[in-house]
C-alpha cells in the first residue's frame, strides 16, 4: 500500500468516527507524557494531556481535539494498581472512538515485573484494542536510544559531543536505577520476563525493501497471533515506515495498542501527513520560549547523574538543600516547613531558587516513594507563598507526584527546550495556577545547563548560536 493510501484511510478514519481524537495516550510519568505531548502538537495536532481521563464536560469545553493523552504514574505502581488505572484510562479511550491507543514508557524501557510493569500494561490495555497489532516501538533517535535487531541502546553523558552509546544493561545509569535497574537488553526477554510471552522482531532490514514488503512481513507474524511484535528502530526513516504500518493497521480494522516512548507519536504523525516533518521543523523555528519575566523555582527530585551536573551549572540560582532522610523521618512536617521557608524568601525577593535533594537518597531506595510525596508537600507549600509564572521539576516519579498534588486538570503545549525536554502550560481551576509554565523533565533528559535555558529560554539559545 502506498503512502498516500495511509494517509487517505487514516483521514476516512478521522471521518468515520466523527469530531473525536483519533490517537489517545497514557504516560506512565509526567516527563514523558508531556514529551509525547510536544511531539504531537508540534506535528500539527490540536492536543491536550489530562491529569486524570477527562469527563464529557470537560471536553465539551475545549472544542475539537486531535489527540489527547493522561499523564499518570504506572511507572511506581505495583501490578494490581496497574491494572485498576489503566482500565480506567483504556474504557475510556474506547468510549472516544479512538484508533490508536499508546501507552508511552520510558525511552529506556526501564521497568520490573512487580512495579511498572509493561507487561501488565500490554496485557490490559490489550482487552480494549481487538486490533491483532499490538506494536511496541523500540526506539527514538532523536534523545539516542535505538533498538537493533530487538536490543536496546542509549546514550549517556551530558555533553553530547562526549555522548557514548551503551547496551541497555550496561548503561551507566539505567542498569543501577534505584527502583528498576535495566538487566536485560534483549526487549523480547525483558517483555517475556513480564508475561508477555511471545514477542516477535521485525528488525531494521524489513525497512529497506518498501512498505509493501514490510506490510507482508507484518501479516506473516501476526498470522501467528503474537503478543506484540517488536520493530526496530535507528534513524528517523524507520519511523516514518512503522508509522505507514500502525496507521494503515489502524484505518482497516478495530483500535490498535501502540507501546513505546514519544516516538510512537513520532511515527504515527509522520504517517498521518507528508508534511509532518517540516511542520516539526517549522514550529522549532516559530514557537519559543520567552526569557523568564519573574523569579524561577526549580525542585530537582532527581537522583540521576546527568540532574546533578545541570545542578552544577545552574549558577543563576540560588541552591538550597534537602536532606531525603529528613523530608521522610518522624520530623518530615517540620523539616519541610522550615525549608519552603527558605525557598519562598529568596523568591519573593526575585531570586530563582533551586532546591535538590542530595545524594544521600542512593541509600534510601525504599523511600523514594516517600520521597517523592515529600518533595509534592514541598512543592505545594511554597506555590502556596510565592505566586510564580514560570517553575522547572526534574524527576520522573518527582514530577508525576508533585504535579497531580497541585490540583491542576491538565497541560497544554508551550515551547521546546533542547534534548526531549518540554515547557507545558498549566490549566487549573484556581486562577493563581492556571496558565503557569512549568517543565517537567525525567533524570537522562536535557543539556547542561537547562536549567539556565528555563530561565533565558530563547534569549538563551541565541546567545549560544553567535
Amino acid at each position: 500500500m502506498s503512502e498516500a493510501q495511509v494517509i487517505k484511510e487514516s483521514s476516512d478514519s478521522r471521518r468515520l468516527h466523527g469530531n473525536g481524537p483519533h490517537y489517545a495516550f497514557y504516560g506512565d510519568d509526567f516527563t514523558g507524557a508531556t514529551d509525547t505531548l510536544a511531539h504531537l502538537a508540534r506535528a500539527g495536532l490540536r492536543t491536550m494531556l489530562f491529569f486524570a481521563p477527562p469527563d464529557a464536560a470537560r471536553l465539551s469545553t475545549l472544542g475539537r481535539l486531535d489527540a489527547l493523552g493522561v499523564a499518570g504514574a504506572a511507572r511506581t505502581m505495583s501490578p494490581a494498581e496497574q491494572q485498576a488505572e489503566l482500565s480506567r484510562a483504556g474504557a475510556a479511550f474506547a468510549a472516544l472512538g479512538v484508533r490508536v491507543m499508546h501507552y508511552k514508557v520510558c525511552s529506556t524501557f526501564d521497568s520490573a515485573p512487580e512495579i511498572g510493569s509493561i507487561g501488565v500494561a500490554i496485557r490490559t490495555l490489550r482487552a480494549h484494542c481487538a486490533n491483532p497489532l499490538a506494536a511496541v516501538v523500540g526506539g527514538q533517535p532523536n534523545l539516542r536510544r535505538y533498538c537493533v535487531f530487538a536490543e536496546l541502546f542509549a546514550a549517556a553523558g551530558a555533553d553530547d559531543h562526549q555522548q557514548s552509546i551503551y547496551r541497555i544493561d550496561r548503561h551507566p545509569t539505567m542498569s543501577r536505577h534505584p527502583v528498576t535497574p535495566m538487566h536485560e537488553a534483549d526487549l523480547r526477554v525483558h517483555l517475556q520476563r513480564q508475561g508477555v510471552e511471545n514477542v516477535q522482531s521485525v528488525d531494521w532490514r524489513c525497512y529497506t525493501a518498501g512498505d509493501a514488503a514490510l506490510q507482508t512481513e507484518v501479516r506473516r507474524r501476526l498470522d501467528s497471533k503474537p503478543d506484540a511484535l517488536l520493530f526496530d528502530v535507528l534513524d528517523d526513516s524507520h519511523l516514518q515506515a512503522i508509522g505507514r504500518v500502525i496507521a494503515h493497521h489502524a484505518a482497516e480494522s478495530a483500535p490498535l495498542l501502540a507501546v513505546g516512548a514519544s516516538s510512537v507519536a513520532q511515527a504515527y504523525s509522520l504517517a498521518l501527513d507528508q508534511r509532518a516533518e517540516h511542520q516539526h521543523a517549522e514550529a522549532r523555528e516559530h514557537v519559543t520560549l520567552a526569557r523568564a519575566q519573574g523569579p524561577v523555582f526549580v525542585l530537582a527530585g532527581s537522583l540521576s547523574p546527568l540532574t546533578e551536573v545541570q545542578i552544577a551549572a545552574a549558577h543563576s540560582y540560588l541552591r538550597v538543600e534537602l536532606d531525603p532522610l529528613q523530608m521522610t523521618g518522624d520530623s518530615a512536617s517540620d523539616y519541610l516547613a522550615t525549608r519552603a521557608a527558605a525557598i519562598t524568601g529568596p523568591l519573593r525577593d526575585g531570586r530563582n531558587v533551586l532546591a535538590f535533594t542530595t545524594r544521600r537518597a542512593e541509600h534510601t531506595a525504599g523511600a523514594l516513594p516517600r520521597l517523592t510525596h515529600a518533595c509534592a508537600a514541598l512543592l505545594r507549600q511554597v506555590l502556596g507563598n510565592a505566586h510564580l509564572r514560570r517553575i522547572g521539576i526534574a524527576g520522573g516519579d518527582t514530577s508525576s507526584f508533585a504535579v497531580r498534588a497541585l490540583g491542576a486538570w491538565g497541560l497544554s503545549y508551550l515551547a521546546p527546550l533542547p534534548a526531549g525536554v518540554t515547557v507545558c502550560r498549566l490549566h487549573a481551576d484556581r486562577a493563581e495556577l492556571d496558565g503557569m509554565e512549568i517543565m517537567l523533565k525525567g533524570g537522562q533528559m536535557g543539556d547542561a545547563d537547562l536549567f539556565e535555558q528555563l530561565l533565558a529560554g530563547d534569549d538563551g539559545d541565541k546567545a549560544r548560536r553567535r
